[in-house]
């Protein structure tokens, strides 16, 4: 912290004049000083918009000013985007922030809103995990693949719907500089998307935790911030505490997030739904996860996270939290994750404060939410087994052999069949020899006879969408 002290003032003393990128960028903001500004609508001021440095929290006035001082290691200010207006961008990439290194303290910080001129309260998102870039190739798999699969979701939407994705992390895999190919990606899919940061995300070797993020905090901003869409209130947080060292680290939230966000949240009504998006599974990956659970308690809130590269769906209480399988499924070598989920992506809608969502496998229709395996078992049976990726405890199964229900399916944990026949040993798969199968227990069997000729799987959904699988043996 000294060291970082010492380059602050270095820099206030010159001026500033230190080429961008080669310092943080709260280098530059030296000791705390008074900031004020407005937030403006068509000329007028917008009263109520939270504004934050990602220590000071505060809100509009009736005028649309606010004012306090600049926290010494702010990186950015950022709006949070009020219910009602777009959301500002560059390309599709949020730019709802200032960096601190480009704000001149002796002016006012403005921030324009555009009004949507249209109701909110429904619209739609996407949650991608893990593009996870690492070279060419998985740039022209991204480009080729998941885009045109989330352009195509876009399209049916319709022109009149309110659309935005959020990235939780691992964006790219260590390779800063495609963080621009990425960008380019977002560009592509053409809707305003919003980043979170993931361990591979980060500059290494530059010192602990605090210096780690200083690429991502460049490129696209604060790394812990919120914004509002209809009743719906999300949070963007960083989970991954870096320790110093090559590409070590643990999920963890400092004790400065959570102050944020319970004033972040002290300007959000009780009711409000929210939408917390991060990296690490906080259910078992972070670990002061208890803490975090204390700031939400008594919310209605659903947590967004990647980096396993398997499907978990995990209810806690007051809290949904969805581990998406990831968009890269096991770096870039095949269609599935470790756990047999198909590389793809989060859908969700939005009416109110209810959330509705499904899984999208890249390449394939909304309906494809499982995948049948028959197997022999014995001289006289064979073993269904179904793997259902977006599984929860309210969904339910059903299964019938040669038109006769049999009822439903036995949940187990095990291996995905296609995935431990092509991710397991250290040669598979090429070139990644490294990503192995997953155990899973969104896994489904049951024994039927070997003279079988035809099985119907149907899987129902919490909000009673049914989905079919026809597995024909004849």
């Amino acid at each position: 912290m000294q060291r970082r002290k010492f380059i602050q003032h270095i820099a206030w003393l010159t001026g500033g004049l230190v080429i961008a990128g080669q310092l943080p960028a709260s280098a530059f903001t030296g000791k705390a000083k008074k900031l004020k500004g407005r937030v403006t609508a068509n000329g007028k001021g917008v009263a109520g918009v939270v504004v934050s440095d990602g220590y000071n929290v505060v809100a509009t006035d009736a005028k649309g000013k606010y004012e306090f001082e600049l926290h010494p290691e702010a990186v950015t200010v950022f709006i949070s985007t009020p219910s009602g207006y777009e959301f500002a961008h560059e390309n599709n990439i949020a730019r709802h922030y200032q960096l601190a290194n480009k704000i001149n303290i002796k002016k006012d910080l403005n921030f324009e809103l555009k009004p949507l001129g249209k109701d909110d309260n429904e619209h739609q998102f996407f949650i991608w995990a893990d593009p996870q870039v690492k070279n060419a190739k998985d740039v022209e798999k991204m480009m080729n693949e998941s885009v045109p699969d989330v352009q195509k979701m876009v399209a049916a939407a319709g022109s009149s719907a309110l659309l935005h994705g959020i990235t939780v992390g691992d964006i790219v895999w260590d390779e800063l500089k495609l963080f621009n190919d990425y960008s380019k990606a977002v560009d592509k899919m053409g809707i305003p998307f919003f980043q979170c940061i993931g361990n591979h995300d980060m500059d290494y070797n530059k010192g602990g935790d605090e210096t780690s993020d200083d690429t991502f905090q460049q490129t696209f901003g604060p790394t812990c911030y919120s914004f509002n869409r209809g009743q719906a209130h999300y949070v963007v947080m960083d989970d991954v505490r870096y320790l110093g060292k090559d590409r070590e680290y643990d999920g963890y939230f400092q004790q400065y997030q959570l102050d944020w966000l319970k004033k972040d949240l002290s300007f959000v009504p009780k009711e409000k739904l929210i939408i917390l998006c991060v990296h690490i599974p906080v259910h078992k990956g972070v670990k002061n996860n208890t803490d975090l659970y204390a700031v939400l308690e008594d919310r209605n809130v659903h947590i967004m996270s990647g980096h396993t590269h398997y499907h978990e769906n995990v209810v806690k209480g007051n809290i949904y939290e969805h581990n998406h399988g990831t968009v890269c499924g096991a770096w870039w070598t095949g269609p599935i994750c470790g756990d047999g989920t198909p590389c793809g992506y989060g859908v969700y809608k939005v009416k109110g404060t209810e959330l509705q969502w499904h899984y999208q496998a890249t390449g394939e229709n909304s309906n494809h939410q499982m995948k049948l395996f028959v197997n022999d078992f014995n001289e006289n049976e064979k073993q269904l087994v179904v793997n259902i990726w977006n599984h929860d405890d309210a969904w339910k199964t059903e299964y019938s052999v040669d038109g006769v229900s049999k009822g439903t399916l036995a949940q187990f944990e095990g291996f995905d069949p296609y995935a431990y026949k092509t991710l397991l040993g250290p040669d598979l798969p090429k070139p990644r020899g490294f990503a192995e199968p997953k155990k899973t227990d969104h896994l489904f069997k049951a024994n039927i006879p070997a003279s079988a000729k035809k099985i119907v799987v149907k899987a129902t959904d919490r909000f009673g969408n049914i989905f079919t699988e026809t597995h024909n043996l004849s």
